[in-house]
């Protein structure tokens, strides 16, 4: 495996690593499903984009046409994650709180079927931009000690 992948899917998976710990002092509560779930903070999503730009910027230059690639499609999977995502899930909430009140006002007035309801759509999309940022730091970070290693190895 390349070592740009191979970066890129490390600080994916540190970054989906870290927001474990992160949701355990919001929640107060351990949740290890919470690595396969999207949203949260850090963005693994800019971890991988960054750390991956950062690896290509310091092994091949920035003047590179692969530097530049990387950098592009970079911001607009950021932008996407904080952008488009977010509103998705913002929607989701909506909706899932009309469908609470539209319950209601049929007459189920505990509520208990949209809470019992198995397929609620997912709230939690996107990234508020400082959950971007901080995985775009986390992945310039990755990407920079994984060029360091692989220069001291004489792998880069």
């Amino acid at each position: 495996m390349s070592r740009g992948i191979f970066t890129a899917l490390l600080a994916i998976g540190l970054a989906q690593f870290l927001k474990i710990p992160i949701k355990q002092l919001k929640t107060k509560k351990w949740n290890w499903k919470t690595f396969f779930e999207s949203g949260g903070m850090p963005s693994s999503h800019s971890a991988g984009v960054a750390s991956l730009a950062t690896y290509i910027g310091l092994r091949l230059g920035g003047r590179t046409l692969d530097f530049a690639l990387s950098v592009i499609f970079g911001l607009i999977v950021m932008y996407d994650a904080q952008g488009i995502r977010r509103y998705a899930g913002e929607t989701s909430m909506k909706v899932n709180e009309l469908e609470a009140k539209v319950e209601k006002l049929a007459g189920e007035s505990s509520g208990s079927f949209h809470e019992q309801k198995k397929r609620q759509l997912k709230e939690q999309l996107g990234h508020q931009p400082e959950e971007v940022v901080a995985g775009a730091s986390l992945g310039v970070i990755v990407g920079s000690i994984s060029y360091m290693l692989g220069k001291m190895k004489g792998k880069n």
